[in-house]
């Protein structure tokens, strides 16, 4: 008889969490060390988060090259792994809830502070660009459910269906294989959000993050992603902040906003990225076993990636160059 797996063991086994070579595989980009002194580079920039993110910054960059500016790329550039059936945990293809049903949280900011968002979004590949819309046509900032949904529809974005056949199979295997010890609060390290920054060459900054969140969620949970001052921050004097990992912890430490502000006090954006991390270390008793990681980028065009736990990966296009890098980390070997 084969044995139960606790959720957090079955979702490590089948998607391989944690294990630096995790980026890579799918890019065919190789992985450098994290820089020793906090890197700094001349605009246009885009980082982002995770292996997924080096085509994603390929796509913010033709952008760029195309006469657009930080907003329009960072949309663009995330719709790339939106659009991509093979990343698990964003748009098309993510991992649905416990119910089988793929929900997708986004939101978007610009250097002006203008911001919108989405959650609980289903049926709608591109969340993110939804947010925009709600960002520019609406005098709100987050549309829910059936009610972004419904928005979605009436700015004309095509209804389709996200749950893959490899999706399904993964929900159905790990229904199998649930114990019945599981419950909703184990941590766990399937939290690939992509989050991305961009720095045009007028100097301006803008942000995008969109996920479908935690594979086998509660359905109607909704993480950081959505949430301006959780998964995304931008300030238009200072710079911005994305992140990525256990959402409840950027929500309970409004995490970017939080390393944002560090660096207006003066912190470097690596830093800044750190001592967030910190943060989150001590209101949890000075331990953790869950992942959690920051991208930061001032406008100045300082660098900043960290996480809690190794394996965290971050995409930087930055001086002609698209590479993937290891993020230092606090915790762990």
């Amino acid at each position: 008889m084969v044995s139960k797996l606790t959720r957090r063991k079955f979702l490590t086994k089948t998607l391989g969490i944690g294990a630096a070579a995790l980026g890579a595989f799918r890019s065919g980009t190789r992985i450098l060390a994290q820089p020793e002194t906090v890197r700094q580079a001349e605009p246009p920039i885009v980082i982002s988060t995770w292996d997924h993110g080096v085509a994603s910054n390929e796509g913010a960059m033709k952008a760029l090259r195309n006469g657009m500016n930080a907003l329009d790329a960072a949309e663009q550039g995330v719709n790339v792994s939106e659009n991509d059936p093979d990343v698990h945990s964003v748009g098309l293809g993510g991992y649905p809830d416990e119910d089988g049903i793929v929900t997708l949280d986004a939101c978007i900011m610009d250097w002006q502070w203008r911001c919108g968002s989405v959650g609980a979004l289903q049926d709608i590949k591109n969340p993110v660009s939804v947010a925009r819309q709600v960002m520019e046509v609406t005098d709100h900032i987050m549309l829910v459910g059936e009610g972004a949904k419904t928005f979605a529809l009436r700015m004309g974005f095509p209804e389709d269906k996200l749950l893959t056949e490899p999706a399904r199979e993964w929900w159905l295997n790990w229904k199998r294989e649930l114990s019945s010890q599981d419950d909703w609060l184990v941590p766990e390290d399937v939290h690939d959000t992509i989050g991305m920054l961009v720095l045009d060459t007028d100097g301006h900054l803008a942000g995008a993050c969109t996920t479908s969140g935690l594979a086998g969620k509660i359905h109607g949970r909704v993480g950081d992603s959505p949430l301006i001052g959780s998964g995304l921050y931008v300030d238009g004097e200072i710079g911005g902040a994305a992140a990525t990992g256990r959402g409840e912890e950027f929500i309970r430490t409004n995490g970017t906003h939080l390393v944002v502000e560090n660096m207006r006090r003066g912190m470097s954006p690596q830093n800044a990225c750190e001592d967030a991390l910190r943060r989150i270390v001590k209101i949890n008793g000075g331990m953790v076993d869950f992942q959690g990681a920051f991208v930061a980028l001032s406008i100045n065009g300082e660098i900043g990636a960290a996480s809690l736990q190794p394996g965290f990966q971050y995409a930087l296009f930055a001086e002609g160059r698209n590479e993937l890098f290891d993020g230092k980390h606090l915790m762990g070997d």
